[in-house]
């Protein structure tokens, strides 16, 4: 039987001393460094907590630490912000402004918008058309990479073969590809394409490979007593993919894939080489004539129109996820 701590003795047990408020000297300084009028704020604060610890009011110093704490953080994201908007201001003054001259002159901008925003229109088509195509084609794969049982042991070796392979390739290579060794070697229906085809092939090939993996990651998180619920009431494996299993995975994959596909709407850029008159081919070619690269800032400014909402959204529909299962648990 044991006693308790002092029972014998006829003292008290001595409690654990209650862990101080951490320093932020050191934090304050680089604070106050970085930004002076934020970092001073910080440098007060560490004096103060210091002395609401020596006064023994170690709560009030641990407030206080943790506010020294947030400013110190708040000073540094202010102090970065601000060099980086000093580093732009500079980098487009310095040098006479030669770099503001080469891809903002506005009047360059305006009068090859109108172009480069036809040429964007097929990166636009390009990348709906082969969006559509790559969702069907890398369910396809993934589907074949979980079919179960030794008889499907060879098309999941293909299916493992072609995504690894294709992840591997480099979008460009595969573009080249496609476009020059197909059609030099004369296989059939491929030999035909135009480069419009023949781009919305490339592509689909190196993002189908990459979908495949969402895909899988998604039917894989469904948990298997799903299926096996499924099986029991009778449902073959096909119907149990179809209305119980990928329901539920492509509603989780939603957030990457749509990381995808910005990056698929970028790599729309690629089938420049191969000659199709797409935004980046027509701000290249207005550029080479003008001697000046504003028009390539028209492209980006159309990409970012396109990118950035498409990333709030993905920031959306992740942070509606992850409420969702927070209140689920």
């Amino acid at each position: 039987m044991t006693t308790p701590a002092g029972l014998l003795t006829g003292t008290t047990p001595t409690r654990r001393p209650r862990r101080a408020a951490p320093s932020y000297l050191v934090g304050a300084i680089v604070a106050t460094v970085v930004f002076f009028p934020i970092g001073l704020l910080a440098l007060r604060g560490v004096i103060r907590a210091r002395r609401f610890a020596q006064s023994g009011e170690r709560e009030a110093a641990r407030v206080e630490a943790e506010r020294v704490r947030s400013l110190i953080w708040l000073a540094v994201g202010v102090g970065l912000t601000l060099g980086a908007v000093v580093f732009v201001i500079l980098l487009l003054t310095m040098n006479g402004g030669a770099v503001r001259s080469a891809f903002f002159n506005w009047d360059a901008i305006r009068s090859s918008f109108p172009d480069v925003l036809r040429g964007f229109r097929t990166n636009i088509s390009l990348f709906v058309v082969t969006e559509i195509i790559v969702l069907a084609w890398a369910m396809v794969i993934a589907i074949v990479r979980n079919l179960p049982g030794p008889a499907a042991a060879p098309v999941r070796f293909l299916a493992v073969v072609y995504t690894d392979l294709f992840r591997g390739l480099p979008a460009i290579i595969v573009i080249y590809i496609v476009e020059y060794g197909f059609k030099r070697a004369g296989l059939p229906v491929v030999k035909d394409f135009t480069d419009y085809q023949s781009g919305v092939l490339a592509l689909t090939l190196v993002y189908g490979a990459y979908v495949s993996e969402v895909y899988r990651a998604g039917i894989e998180s469904v948990h298997w007593s799903q299926t096996a619920a499924a099986r029991s009431l009778g449902l073959s494996y096909a119907r149990t993919m179809r209305y119980v299993v990928v329901p539920q995975a492509v509603r989780r994959i939603i957030p990457p894939l749509l990381n995808d596909f910005i990056g698929l709407q970028k790599d729309t850029a690629l089938v420049s080489v191969i000659g199709t008159l797409e935004a980046f081919n027509v701000a290249r070619n207005t550029a080479s004539l003008s001697g000046n690269l504003s028009a390539l800032t028209g492209v980006a400014i159309c990409f970012v129109a396109i990118t950035i909402p498409l990333a709030r959204l993905t920031d959306y529909l992740v942070r509606r996820d992850q409420a969702r299962s927070r209140a689920a648990s």
